[in-house]
């Protein structure tokens, strides 16, 4: 006796695999063992069945939605032709938690669904990550065709996609870019699909060349010119990445030539591609540029990472040990009066504090003086915060534009405008170290991300909400981590609660707490803390160990603590 058996085949680079068609499957695809890429699974989709119900026809939709950018031919079989001629694939990617909900009404000829999820995120044209909450719904009319089965009336445009499908077939990847001086990179955190026909690294490459995603337009340039493409991306002998361009690049530009090629080693290597791995770059088939892991990396950042505190008004820098000595000049001595105290960049380090009048400077010299360089009340003002061009930048709340003040050109602060901010209450304003990202928060629970865009002149602009907490919740402290992360201090009805927040995906991990916390400053791996010290002492500094628990650094008469650009 013969039997028949129906079976779709899927070839990934390596070998194929046979699947029935029986319903959606996953296939582990391209990447196992190739340094230039990473190991995904890839749906396989089948077309609408006769037997299948208007529930399991609308499984099979949404499967094939998943499959839509390695085979757009299943999608269109699920539609009638006059649902299929008014879609689009375009648009936003949403994304929906597991476990869809289906409400059927309707008659056997005519099916009405309506699906329902909670709504995760969306993933914008420009490869960014929006995360999203609430409840996320979608009604279907679904016909059904001769010779049975059913057909989708009508779709919105664009794709839905679950959770798990975004797992298996997107990775969350870092791109590279410049700052407006060209002093140190920027990283633009995004979601790319991967392929079973190209390497992650060509992946990563070709998106990098279409430039920065809408967080950082205006902000963040590249050293790519226009009309540069990636021919190809190999592994080549002795643990060699070879990658070819073409395009209008100029092999005697030796400054653009270091810009360029750390876009292209920090965009693989911080994404586990090609790490540990020589880079070799050809232009039209001649060789350009070479990169040896152990080659001089001058675009880390030097802001210095000494550590600060305040005791009775005076800046001390801090030790290994704990307590150090004043610093010099007018910023060591003790006053009162003097609040909210930032540190610039090590090199030409200067200290900013708010007084009830303004905003004072004062450098680290015997024969240095403070000076009122931004006049404003304390609620008129946000606590001031130091870029990386040596300018000093608050918020100016009572007429809703930025304030920059130079201290090299000892001119009036310079007004910027923050369209994006209009009519908001912006009560902190804290520039990133990268020098193009800015953070700031309105009212008493929101925060939002945005970036010093240069396109038409300087503003503050961007803008996105990053996350707004419980109703009844307060923000009492945030602090640049990373040029990825935030640290948010919460007052909350539950009690106090320190959040490290990644800005690419909103991703929260939760700092535990043992002592209530008044301040709170990081760079990297550092953490310090301002907390409440036993009764009589004021207030002690702690830094967060690996394990994420607590270390007392300095146990009484001690606040503010301080890192430069922080």
């Amino acid at each position: 006796m013969a039997v028949a058996v129906a079976a779709a085949v899927a070839c990934a680079g390596t070998g194929c695999t046979v699947i029935p068609v029986s319903g959606p499957y996953t296939v582990n695809d391209a990447g196992r063992g190739d340094p230039l890429s990473k190991p995904f699974q890839r749906m396989i989709a089948t077309p609408p069945q006769r037997g299948w119900t208007a529930r399991e026809t609308l499984e099979g939709l949404q499967a094939a939605m998943a499959a839509y950018a390695d085979d757009p031919t299943i999608l269109p079989q699920y539609l009638t032709p006059e649902a299929l001629a008014d879609w689009t694939p375009s648009g936003a990617v949403t994304v929906v938690d597991d476990g869809l909900q289906f409400e059927h009404d309707g008659t056997e000829e005519l099916q009405k669904v309506t699906v329902k999820a909670k709504q995760v995120a969306r993933i914008d044209e420009d490869d960014t990550y929006v995360p999203l909450a609430g409840n996320w719904e979608r009604p279907f009319e679904l016909v059904e065709v001769q010779g049975g089965g059913y057909r989708v009336r009508s779709l919105p445009d664009g794709l839905v996609l679950t959770r798990s499908d975004v797992e298996r077939a997107y990775r969350a990847t870092k791109l590279y870019y410049l700052n407006g001086t060209q002093d140190r990179p920027v990283v633009d955190s995004v979601r790319l699909r991967l392929k079973p026909t190209e390497t992650y690294a060509k992946i990563i490459l070709e998106r990098l060349l279409k430039g920065p995603s809408a967080a950082l337009q205006g902000a963040a340039t590249s050293s790519f010119p226009a009309g540069t493409k990636i021919e190809s991306v190999k592994s080549g002998e002795e643990e060699r990445v070879m990658i070819d361009l073409s395009g209008p690049l100029d092999r005697l530009d030796l400054g653009g030539e270091d810009a360029l090629m750390m876009q292209i080693r920090y965009s693989l290597n911080n994404n586990d591609v090609a790490k540990g791995r020589s880079i070799w770059v050809m232009v039209d088939g001649e060789q350009y540029s070479v990169y040896q892991p152990s080659s001089e990396q001058r675009w880390l950042d030097n802001s210095g990472n000494n550590a600060y505190y305040v005791s009775k008004g005076a800046v001390h820098y801090m030790t290994s040990e704990g307590p150090g000595g004043t610093v010099p000049g007018p910023a060591g001595e003790q006053r009162e009066g003097y609040s909210n105290f930032a540190m610039s960049k090590q090199n030409g380090l200067l200290v900013a504090a708010q007084t009830s009048t303004g905003i004072s400077v004062a450098g680290l010299m015997s024969e240095a003086q403070w000076q009122e360089v931004i006049q404003g009340g304390v609620n008129d003002l946000t606590p001031p915060s130091w870029h990386r061009d040596g300018s000093l930048w608050t918020f100016d709340r009572k007429n809703g534009v930025a304030l920059r003040y130079d201290p090299a050109g000892r001119r009036p602060p310079e007004r910027i405008d923050a369209p994006g901010l209009k009519g908001l209450d912006v009560t902190r304003l804290r520039i990133a170290r990268d020098g193009v990202r800015v953070v700031v928060t309105t009212g008493k629970n929101t925060v939002q991300i945005g970036a010093l865009t240069v396109t038409g002149g300087l503003k503050l602009g961007n803008f996105r909400l990053l996350t707004a907490t419980v109703v009844g919740d307060e923000i009492e402290d945030l602090a640049w981590r990373d040029d990825e992360h935030l640290l948010v201090l919460l007052k909350s009805k539950a009690g106090q609660i320190l959040n490290e927040i990644d800005i690419g995906d909103g991703e929260i991990t939760e700092i535990p707490l043992k002592d209530r916390l008044r301040s709170v400053v990081a760079l990297n791996e550092r953490v310090l803390a301002q907390a409440e010290a036993e009764k009589g002492k004021g207030s002690k500094i702690l830094e967060l160990n690996p394990d994420q628990s607590w270390t007392a650094k300095i146990d009484s008469d001690a606040e503010t603590p301080l890192f430069p650009l922080g």
